[in-house]
């Protein structure tokens, strides 16, 4: 949207100038059943460090009343336009500012976002104010080094609940007054209200008491498994407070599932708010548990990391969102009881491949980014924010300890709460308790780009002893448009040597841990000692790179990659052959080969699921076009095999229902779905329940065995808020031109839909098995992304560029397409580089289909 933009520079200027004290924010939502707009009230209390200074003050909103200075009303028409409100004869010192203004409810989960339940028709509202939305209800200095205290003051209709960071009051005539926060930034203050179902209890230890909440909408009361989230809660509550060494900061903890999230979750101070999605409406297996666990984690992390002590500017969201993102994943694999001590396995086989994914872009960037404006930030959490930096400092903790490491982040704590800092505050911290230098640790991992290569140089006599192990480490070319240079960097890793024991199961016999640095380092490597079967670098994955193996290791593990003994191996194992697959070292064939003969042996759920994904993407894009019907003919009936082959009720069996779902073609196969779906055939222990009936629907949809009438029925049967989206889904789905032109039109062309209905179409639109039947969408789509990226919210329009990108068009004719658009429409900064991405993974299946092809020469 034009004017809501913010310039690094704007924000240190004004930060320079004022000290903000106190908002008090009345809101009037009684009206908030029927939508539309509500009266926002906002008084503001700063200094400032001038007399005679003019500065700004951020809302969004239709429409401004009023505008009160010090007592002197200001002219609305002169000082509100681009969603700012132009302040100027400030006084030294004190100055209050009032602001009345209508406010708009949202469906695009951003600001107050309004939902309807179509279970009982009643309204439901969170906000969601990361980045810059809080102003879209309230007037505010939004950035996050202005912090101050906030007291929300909220009429709500009869009967609702309301809930904000600080402790629910009972409300008087329908008014709900909250007591001021501590002092906290704009975007993680919250408010959630409606006819929320709610669960109480409270975590209590060593004389503390912090009162917990769980609440959902009434119809998924029944599927919300409340203890085992206050389990979770607690084992966090006691690992993060012995770790950090800093009690909990806010009087209460609430967590709140609510509709049409479009994130994951947000870390609101003491209000949580998450996708509702995690409550489970239907049998899930174990690695969905893991994934909300960690969710569930990382959202309390940022109690501390983020909420208690927050960055400056946005360059340093790293600060939070890796910060979080490692001491979650810590927590379930280190805290005394956790369900998830493997962990680690999950992160080295999905976030870390998302990180490295990110890395190779032409987008790639410093951990520390350079921000330079919010339209910079926004498209700023990625792979890179979360899992590189996550890994780095996986690695950093390797190399200082996990003792000093902890020491540093309590006494980071204790000189900063509720105070905003830059990075070099925490690794000041870091220095002192770990008595290392990390400014060089830093410049080359924190403040370069791009992804090293580790490969083992290996040299053997005539009885196979070692004699002599070279580590070699590569810098390879960032990728075409990225700023900066390649870079060698320092990394801690261990060496893992492993051999096939009696039972054929690959053990590790030794391991050597030891810090690689520049193109060649030697291994302290035993003498006369027999070569091993395996030899694999940064083992226990505690380094960021990607690894090669060496000729005989990649023989033994195509041979036995499922006979590691241990979760951690394979999934480093299987990491290294997927990224190999993308970088089209390994043919697309050679790939689903491995994946065939290891995938069987595979005990870690989150492990298999990550291969059903990585195996459909890669027959999908990454095979020779030629070949790839034999391949999906391949796959999907070994699909059906580990189907039927499965234990029954078991996690595997449910994954591989899912999976042979996803890829059914022949006439046989859906009639095998439609058969499950209507009853007149079972598979043992499988459950044929709503969420897996909509896999089925859906690909039926998408094969043409289902039209309306069939979608309609089934959506009769789950006639909830996550039916609708599913059948959205599977009519977009349906392999005819009118489907393909309604599913367009109620995207590009109207803006009438919510987030979760515009991501759901556009989820059923974009078919791999429907290219031909797409193909003339790629004209449409470039003629169009511009103005859709102009005139809709950020949340919105990312949507439509990143989902409506026509990525599985995979040929030359769209690289030029794309940068036809490039060279022309002139697009801002945030928007090129999502467009940029979406080029770079059309040129990458290039590249694999030609090396998928050449393979079938061989």
């Amino acid at each position: 949207m034009p004017g809501t933009n913010l310039t690094r520079e704007e924000a240190q200027e004004r930060a320079r100038l004022l000290t903000v004290d106190a908002y008090e924010i009345d809101l009037d939502l009684s009206g908030a059943q029927e939508g539309g707009t509500y009266r926002s009230v906002t008084t503001v209390r700063f200094d400032s460090a001038e007399d005679g200074a003019e500065t700004f003050i951020d809302l969004v909103a239709p429409a401004v009343h009023e505008a009160v200075l010090n007592g002197k009303a200001l002219d609305v028409a002169a000082v509100f336009r681009d969603s700012r409100i132009a302040l100027k004869h400030l006084r030294a010192g004190t100055n209050e500012l009032k602001v009345v203004a209508d406010c708009a409810y949202t469906n695009t989960g951003e600001g107050l976002h309004r939902f309807v339940d179509p279970v009982d028709e009643q309204a439901y509202l969170y906000t969601q104010f990361e980045v810059p939305d809080a102003r879209r209800v309230f007037a505010s200095f939004e950035q996050p080094d202005l912090k101050a205290t906030f007291r929300f003051s909220v009429k709500a209709p009869a009967g609702w609940t309301v809930i904000s960071n600080s402790p629910t009051p009972e409300p008087k005539d329908d008014l709900w007054v909250f007591d001021p926060t501590p002092r906290i930034s704009t975007y993680i203050t919250a408010l959630i209200a409606g006819p929320y179902h709610a669960v109480h209890s409270t975590y209590e230890k060593d004389g503390q008491t912090v009162p917990l909440g769980i609440y959902c909408r009434p119809s998924l009361a029944e599927y919300l498994d409340a203890d085992d989230i206050f389990a979770v809660t607690r084992q966090g509550f006691d690992w993060f407070q012995e770790k950090f060494d800093y009690a909990y900061p806010f009087a209460k903890y609430d967590q709140l599932f609510v509709p049409e999230f479009n994130a994951g979750a947000m870390e609101n101070a003491g209000a949580v708010t998450i996708r509702d999605q995690y409550v489970f409406r239907s049998k899930v297996t174990d690695a969905a548990y893991e994934v909300r666990a960690e969710t569930i984690l990382h959202e309390l992390a940022h109690m501390w990391f983020g909420d208690l002590v927050t960055m400056e500017w946005w360059n340093d969201l790293w600060l939070n969102e890796s910060f979080a993102t490692y001491t979650s994943i810590a927590c379930q694999a280190y805290a005394e009881g956790s369900k998830w001590p493997h962990s680690w396995t999950t992160f080295a086989n999905s976030m870390k491949t998302w990180a490295y994914r990110q890395d190779q872009l032409p987008s790639t960037h410093p951990i520390m980014a350079d921000i330079s404006d919010l339209d910079d930030v926004l498209v700023n959490f990625d792979g890179i924010t979360y899992a590189k930096g996550a890994s780095v400092l996986k690695q950093l903790v390797a190399y200082v300890g996990m003792d000093a490491f902890f020491q540093g982040v309590q006494a980071y704590f204790k000189a900063h709460a509720f105070g905003n800092t830059q990075l070099s505050d925490l690794l000041g911290a870091l220095e002192k308790t770990s008595g290392r230098d990390l400014k060089t640790w830093s410049k080359l991992w924190l403040e370069t780009a791009g992804i090293n290569i580790l490969r083992p140089e290996i040299e053997t006599d005539a009885n196979g002893h070692v004699t002599s192990f070279t580590v070699l480490q590569e810098a390879p070319a960032l990728p075409a448009g990225a700023k900066g240079e390649p870079t060698l960097r320092p990394h801690r890793i261990a060496v893992g040597c492993y051999d096939l024991d009696e039972a054929g199961k690959l053990v590790r016999t030794s391991r050597i841990e030891l810090d690689v640095d520049g193109e060649r380092t030697t291994v302290p490597f035993p003498a006369d000692t027999a070569r091993p079967a395996v030899i694999l670098l940064n083992d226990d994955d505690l380094s960021y790179a990607k690894v090669r193996l060496d000729e005989e290791s990649l023989r033994v593990v195509t041979a036995h990659l499922g006979d590691f003994a241990e979760s951690l191996p394979r999934a480093l194992s299987w990491a290294s052959a997927w990224d190999m697959t993308r970088d089209g070292e390994l043919a697309t064939r050679d790939y689903l080969s491995l994946v065939l003969s290891g995938i069987g042996k595979e005990s870690d759920i989150g492990v298999v699921q990550s291969l059903h994904r990585q195996v459909k993407m890669a027959l999908d894009l990454y095979a020779a076009p030629e070949a790839r019907e034999t391949y999906l003919t391949q796959w999907t009936e070994a699909t059906l095999a580990h189907l039927h082959a499965a234990e029954p009720g078991s996690d595997h069996q449910l994954a591989w229902a899912r999976a042979f779902a996803a890829t059914a073609r022949t006439p046989a196969q859906l009639d095998l779905l439609q058969a499950l779906l209507d009853g007149t055939e079972t598979i043992e222990g499988l459950a044929v329940d709503t969420e897996l009936r909509w896999a089925f629907v859906e690909r039926l949809a998408a094969t043409g065995l289902h039209d309306e009438e069939e979608i309609a029925a089934e959506y009769e049967r789950d006639r909830t808020a996550a039916g609708e989206r599913h059948a959205a889904s599977a009519r977009a789905a349906q392999p005819t031109a009118e489907a393909k032109a309604a599913a367009w039109a109620s995207v590009v062309e109207s803006d009438k839909l919510p987030n979760s209905l515009q991501e759901a179409v556009i989820s059923g639109f974009a078919q791999t098995d429907q290219r031909e039947l797409l193909a003339p969408y790629t004209e449409k789509f470039f003629a169009a992304v511009k103005d859709v990226w102009d005139s809709r919210s950020h949340e919105m329009a990312q949507q439509i560029a990143v989902g409506l990108y026509p990525s599985f068009q995979v040929s030359q004719a769209t690289l030029d397409a794309t940068d036809a658009w490039l060279a022309s429409a002139e697009p801002n900064a945030a928007l090129r580089r999502l467009m940029s991405e979406s080029r770079a993974g059309v040129e990458r299946a290039l590249k694999a289909q030609a090396a998928d092809a050449a393979a079938a020469t061989v």
